[in-house]
């Protein structure tokens, strides 16, 4: 949402001032969409409806959301072998595609044991074995993620900041075992529906550098140009 002077809450509606409430430890009001136990019935009713029908399920952001960060990793040369980390795989959807476009070294997490045999089971049904899928909370993972070359997140930042119960800490311990789990100069993409570009650099302003900016659909409301979401490269720096 670069260039616009709203920034929305697509649950709630709430709006803040970017200029007022730059990176505050209180943007957006707390959500279900920031629970455990949102997720988890989510992803239950999802795994039914696949076992019933063979429907995957909603894709977080669209397809459109993938395509960019597999055009941004083709120019980008990531290798076929590099290691990547799928944070907060939901479906499992991204690994499918990574899987198809080629990559061979991929994990995917989700805190949601719902999500995870959800994941699995498509992935199995795509006839892609190969891939590792864990149960497992990002903010919790007691330094058991090392060694990614890329990390990618699709709205799981966003979740951690809606969470009813400290986002500020979780905030905070996303980008320590953010930090953690990625090599020096590994790249971090980052898609988001509540922080603004701003917000962002800011954000990870301590122990990234800002790559790009990927190109989003823009909208136009009272004569300013925006986006309802941001994705950003950064790469990790020590």
């Amino acid at each position: 949402m670069e260039d616009t002077t709203e920034n929305v809450d697509v649950e709630s509606g709430n709006t803040s001032d970017p200029e007022e409430d730059n990176c505050s430890d209180n943007d957006f009001e707390p959500s279900k969409l920031g629970t455990k136990e949102y997720w988890e019935d989510a992803y239950q009713k999802e795994l039914e409806t696949f076992t019933d029908i063979g429907d995957v399920g909603e894709i977080w952001f669209g397809e459109g959301s993938m395509s960019r960060v597999l055009r941004w990793m083709d120019k980008a040369n990531i290798p076929e072998n590099a290691a990547i980390l799928d944070i907060g795989t939901g479906n499992g959807a991204f690994l499918v595609e990574l899987a198809k476009h080629g990559y061979r070294n991929l994990t995917g997490i989700d805190y949601s044991s719902a999500s995870v045999e959800l994941a699995r089971t498509i992935l199995h049904t795509e006839g892609l074995t190969d891939v590792t899928v864990k149960e497992m909370d990002f903010l919790n993972c007691h330094g058991d993620l090392k060694g990614f070359d890329v990390c990618i997140d699709k709205g799981t930042f966003d979740a951690i900041s809606l969470n009813p119960d400290n986002s500020k800490e979780g905030k905070k311990m996303y980008l320590k075992v953010l930090k953690d789990a990625l090599k020096d100069k590994g790249f971090f993409a980052v898609t988001s529906c509540n922080w603004t570009k701003e917000q962002l650099l800011d954000r990870f302003s301590e122990g990234f550098d800002f790559v790009q900016e990927l190109p989003t659909t823009s909208f136009q409301f009272g004569g300013k140009t925006g986006n309802s979401v941001t994705a950003l490269i950064f790469k990790r720096v020590h």
